[in-house]
């Protein structure tokens, strides 16, 4: 049971922890309310060392025990425990999520491996020694299937977040926070997006590990995550939407770098103007000088670019929160200098970015200097043409877990000939009825895009570690084959009347 001491200050974290809302603070004391479950969270946040567990003596009428991990709740009649995925009715936990028994978002290619039901809802398989929550048995096409599920606790788990964006929101390596926590780090940059790391085992088993595990839940269940990147800049995120930044919505993931820019659009350019600089923080591209522009049948127009020569007609832009991602604010900004042996006076010059956002256009003076213009038709129809090359910017998340332990040892006796067969392809793993993708080498570690998967599948257990809904689905023989608790199977007609 769970005590408050003298101790206690009021500081109000155990509250702001607590997965059942169980505890206020009242005249600057915590007070733990009936719908305790006794998870113990409370305990280990308390920075005073206020709060103790203690082994109750009597627990109430109808209470249970819970068994499916190790935190072994105490649940009351008619309420759940700290996961939310029990509930105590009349003294026997049930499941509290319905069984989802396939998903038609998904298009096998492989229809017979398809999983006959999903983990979602199934419930979890703890300690090890148990058979799955469910084996079920169906026949297709005169072949004997199984599939194996359990929704299973992931302390090895995290997401990888997709964002696309131009916008410079920090460097590899700076730290990700969640309601003021450390959850992440930002990772590396792909074509046109960024990509932030959420999770993992140390930072789940860290002494802000609660937090980090519903972080990785929220944004894998497609909830809003506000998180900063070094707490100075803000993301609001959600899995299939565009994502913001500082306030600001993103509209465009970028068709290319600066030099690809140039490389699809030469032909275009070459009729909006007699030089183009698409400003990109990757590389800048220089129409005139780039070979593209060379084969267009251009020549170099005297115009410097502000960047650090990469190659002909490519430069490298600096990270920086100007144009395109880059250190420079303004359009003109991006002229360090004009070679006036080699351009002409009357000449034109469109700036533009990755996305067509920027689209300024100038006309070289007598002195050498640039002079804002009216932007030509050509130019304009430029600029639209790259920005309607541009996808939607959108946010993906990625879960990637690593399963041993249950997520095996209630499929079979011997968990090496599991990994081994679904390495040989005879098992086909899906998680929430989306295929995933099986990385090589040892263990079962895995990757799956959440948008695929079983709407709301994902939750998590104060050990702290996240719980995915994982399926294996093989023939029957190669079931037995790999030591399977065969005593356990069921046949799917039976689950789909009873439900249980």
């Amino acid at each position: 049971m769970i005590q408050v001491t003298k101790d206690c200050r009021g500081c109000g974290i155990c509250q702001k922890n607590c997965p059942n809302d169980a505890i206020l603070i009242e005249e600057k004391l915590a007070v733990i309310g009936e719908n305790c479950s006794d998870c113990g969270i409370c305990s280990r946040v308390c920075p005073f060392d206020a709060i103790i567990k203690t082994v109750a003596e009597d627990e109430p009428a109808n209470s249970v025990r819970c068994t499916f991990c190790p935190v072994q709740c105490l649940i009351k009649d008619g309420l759940s425990g700290a996961c939310k995925r029990f509930i105590n009715t009349g003294g026997a936990l049930k499941r509290n999520k319905d069984l989802v028994f396939d998903n038609d978002k998904e298009d096998y290619s492989r229809t017979d491996y398809k999983p006959i039901i999903t983990g979602t809802g199934a419930g979890s398989t703890y300690p090890c020694c148990r058979p799955a929550p469910h084996i079920v048995n169906e026949n297709r096409n005169g072949v004997d299937m199984v599939t194996v599920v359990t929704e299973a606790p992931l302390s090895y788990s995290g997401v990888t977040v997709k964002v696309d964006t131009n916008t410079y929101i920090g460097e590899a390596g700076d730290p990700i926070y969640c309601g003021g926590k450390k959850v992440g780090m930002v990772v590396t940059e792909e074509y046109g997006a960024k990509m932030l790391s959420i999770g993992g085992a140390n930072l789940l088993t860290s002494k802000d590990g609660f937090v980090v595990a519903r972080t990785i839940v929220s944004l894998a269940n497609g909830e809003e995550v506000t998180i900063s990147i070094n707490k100075k800049t803000t993301m609001v995120l959600k899995n299939g939407e565009a994502p913001t930044i500082n306030g600001v919505v993103e509209r465009k993931m970028r068709v290319g770098c600066g030099s690809a820019t140039v490389g699809l659009f030469a032909e275009k350019m070459k009729s909006a103007a007699d030089e183009v600089i698409v400003l990109d923080h990757h590389i800048i591209g220089l129409l005139t000088e780039h070979l593209a522009g060379a084969e267009v049948g251009l020549t170099w127009s005297g115009v410097i670019v502000n960047g650090d020569k990469s190659t002909r007609g490519r430069y490298f832009g600096n990270h920086g929160e100007g144009i395109g991602g880059t250190t420079i604010m303004s359009a003109i900004d991006a002229v360090a200098g004009v070679n006036m042996t080699i351009a002409k006076p009357g000449m034109t010059l469109l700036v533009t970015d990755t996305i067509g956002q920027t689209r300024s256009m100038f006309s070289l003076n007598n002195e050498g200097i640039f002079e804002a213009t009216e932007i030509t038709a050509q130019a304009l129809e430029l600029v639209e043409t790259i920005q309607a090359t541009c996808e939607e910017s959108t946010v993906s998340v990625l879960y990637i877990g690593g399963t041993g332990g249950s997520a095996r040892g209630g499929v079979t006796k011997q968990p090496i000939h599991l990994t081994k067969a679904v390495h040989e392809g005879k098992v086909h793993m899906t998680v929430g009825g989306a295929n995933a993708y099986v990385m090589p080498g040892g263990g079962i570690n895995f990757m799956v895009d959440t948008n695929k998967v079983v709407p709301d599948s994902f939750t998590w257990v104060p050990t702290p570690a996240t719980v995915a809904p994982i399926e294996y689905t093989m023939t029957r023989s190669d079931y037995e084959s790999i030591g399977g608790h065969m005593e356990a199977i069921r046949d799917v007609q039976e689950l789909r009347q009873t439900g249980e």
